[in-house]
């Protein structure tokens, strides 16, 4: 994952903003979700009962799927203290 300061500007179209300040690739999303649930010893179905979701998604979401529902990628980052956030874009 690469961190960069809030006030960077990045123009790409599978990049998301976190309030906490993190850029995150889609691909870096999913090795951010397992990183932090392997740190946690957490499971897959430890994680999806945690969060609320079903093992389906969470699967979905650490294989990398690309259409995936954001208020349910922010329920599992939340357990991690992060949410993803839209990010203006300005033109080049």
């Amino acid at each position: 994952m690469i961190l960069y300061p809030k006030w960077y500007k990045l123009v790409a179209s599978n990049i998301y903003y976190t309030r906490s300040g993190i850029f995150v690739a889609m691909n870096d999303l999913s090795e951010f979700v397992r990183d932090r649930r392997k740190s946690l010893d957490m499971t897959q179905p430890e994680l999806a009962e945690k969060a609320g979701t079903g093992l389906r998604f969470i699967r979905d979401l650490e294989q990398r799927k690309k259409t995936l529902r954001m208020d349910k990628v922010n329920q599992v980052l939340r357990l991690f203290g992060f949410e993803l956030a839209p990010v203006k874009q300005e033109k080049g």
